[in-house]
């Protein structure tokens, strides 16, 4: 597979292009994981407070247990321990919970502020840059010597914008006709710049 043109201008705007493409994606990452931490950070209180609410309640626990072990009235002692330590408990998982929300965000957010730009940069770029490599490779198969310009001066009189035409010849189809090869030539390498090929070195002029 040709995947740059020997056409230098073309060339160079081809390698441009990937590099951009290249360029841009690793800016989209970068973006994408200042966004990931900028939101994770927003987790900090939930993270804080499910620690608090764990640490609170496992020290409601040890207390409630010696207070539970007090003659008579030791269960009346530990049921509101228990209750503040079950209350300290949820508080803990609300905490757990918003963290959990809080990182969904996040990847949800840093997936798309990568995602997006990236498909959407792909998406006009790759496709262009399959149909020059198909359309090279194609016309490889037909560009071996001088005699296969001809073809390809025919296909620049169909593709071809008539003011280029012109340039060439003022009748470029009756100089295909009469075989002129210095307008087949010329013909033939209008085309192929477009595919991004050249015309064999033996069919150069001079």
């Amino acid at each position: 597979m040709k995947l740059y043109s020997d056409v230098g201008g073309q060339r160079f705007r081809q390698v441009l292009g990937d590099l951009l493409l290249v360029a841009w994606i690793w800016l989209c990452v970068e973006l994408g994981l200042l966004v990931h931490r900028m939101v994770e950070a927003l987790g900090a209180p939930g993270r804080m407070a499910a620690e608090a609410g764990d640490g609170l309640a496992g020290n409601l626990r040890q207390l409630s247990e010696p207070i539970g072990k007090v003659p008579a009235v030791g269960d009346q002692l530990r049921s509101p321990i228990d209750s503040a330590a079950g209350a300290a408990g949820k508080l803990a998982q609300a905490g757990r919970d918003q963290v959990h929300a809080v990182d969904q965000l996040a990847l949800v957010l840093a997936g798309v502020t990568i995602g997006l730009p990236v498909l959407f940069a792909v998406l006009i770029w790759v496709p262009r840059r399959i149909r020059f490599a198909r359309r090279a490779r194609a016309a490889q198969k037909f560009i071996d010597n001088a005699a296969d310009l001809d073809l390809f001066a025919l296909r620049a009189m169909a593709n071809q914008p008539m003011h280029k035409l012109a340039k060439i010849s003022d009748d470029p189809v009756t100089a295909w006709r009469d075989g002129d090869s210095e307008v087949i030539r010329a013909l033939a390498t209008l085309e192929l710049r477009r595919t991004g090929l050249k015309p064999p070195p033996e069919a150069l002029p001079g």
